[in-house]
């Protein structure tokens, strides 16, 4: 017996820029000024500098298991440019771009690769959590965050990055379904790149959209073009005063669909060719950088000098990073800290292993 789905898609897609980055003729874009413009056009490139050096480091061997972005760098950095000061952002293991644009540092990403925990530590003053790894767990860590800041009046929205398959997942229904009954200022952003690993979009779900999914719990879903920068901040900035900004009584979450593809492997441990073909030329032609750069060239505000000024200064950020994080010396004793209260019988062995080589050779081969 076949199964006859219905899919009827009533969300319109935001989208403000063609491919070639012009202005569609109904667009309505955000009121940036021209440095709000060109820093997220930097952030842009530093994201994609970051992560082709991440990549080849990764190949030499010289930081651990990496997921790239590439493709995906519209969303994270317009998303994070449209939070406020005070908000709080909440990321996946994918979201490098975000984490740089709201403060954290190339060097400690890097260090965290390199396996340096470190690298984990967030400064104090950046509103930013440590990356969440586990699918969807960070979705009702997050409500319960929002929940927290609205019970003691503050004044500040919570955005949660995920990806398609964490809608599958009953940690985002249940986050969801409670933002929706206690109205929590929370953005829920899902970057829908198509696949989860190998798993495509409509193997995932048999709803229409992600963002229809909000309406089983009572608030708004938008789906937007992830790949057109200036769209996904002018969404993501209405949702997030939304969230916090209108009486008490008004305010609401949203679920954030930013359609977009991956460019390259869901992680430098997978094989895309095993389940996909090439990437199309149709995704190739929404690329966010060229084609936000293309937007700020029409409007008179970035010209070539600009351009490869801000690219020498990206190149210039990520290698000082570099040399900063293999600096950073590795200690073997922390591979036995911080997992046993009591260490079992196996992991004894292994450090007395590790001192009788330290007795015959010192630390040297365990430094870089």
């Amino acid at each position: 017996m076949s199964i006859q789905r219905e899919r009827r898609d009533e969300w319109d897609r935001v989208q403000l820029l063609d491919t070639d980055g012009r202005l569609l003729p109904d667009a309505d874009p955000p009121d940036l000024g021209d440095e709000a413009l060109l820093a997220i056009y930097e952030d842009l490139r530093l994201a994609r500098h970051f992560d082709e050096r991440a990549v080849s480091f990764q190949r030499q061997g010289r930081i651990g298991t990496y997921a790239p972005i590439a493709g995906q760098e519209g969303a994270q950095v317009a998303s994070a440019h449209a939070l406020g000061a005070a908000d709080w952002l909440v990321p996946t293991y994918r979201e490098h771009a975000a984490k740089l644009v709201r403060g954290m540092e190339p060097a400690a990403l890097l260090c965290t690769m390199a396996g340096h925990g470190e690298g984990y530590a967030i400064p104090g003053e950046l509103n930013v959590t440590p990356e969440y790894v586990p699918i969807a767990t960070q979705v009702p860590q997050t409500v319960g965050m929002a929940w927290a800041s609205r019970l003691q009046g503050e004044e500040q929205a919570f955005l949660c990055y995920l990806g398609d398959g964490a809608t599958s997942e009953g940690d985002f229904h249940e986050g969801l379904n409670f933002a929706g009954v206690f109205d929590t200022p929370n953005v829920f952003f899902c970057n829908n790149n198509g696949w989860a690993i190998s798993l495509p979009r409509e193997r995932q779900t048999a709803s229409a959209t992600i963002a229809g999914k909000a309406r089983a719990y009572g608030f708004e879903g938008v789906q937007v073009d992830g790949m057109d920068p200036l769209a996904v901040y002018r969404v993501t900035r209405e949702a997030v005063e939304k969230a916090k900004d209108p009486p008490e009584d008004e305010r609401r979450p949203t679920l954030i669909e930013a359609v977009q593809y991956r460019y390259s492997a869901h992680s430098t441990a997978d094989d895309p060719e095993v389940y996909r073909e090439g990437v199309s030329e149709e995704w190739l032609d929404r690329d966010p950088i060229p084609r936000f750069g293309a937007f700020l060239r029409r409007s008179g505000r970035l010209d070539d000098e600009l351009d490869d000024a801000i690219r020498t200064r990206v190149e210039e950020r990520v290698a000082d990073a570099i040399e900063v994080a293999e600096a950073v010396e590795a200690d073997p004793d922390k591979v036995f800290e911080h997992v046993y209260a009591e260490p079992p019988d196996r992991l004894r062995e292994q450090r007395a292993e590790l001192d009788a080589l330290r007795e015959r050779h010192g630390d040297a081969p365990f430094r870089k």
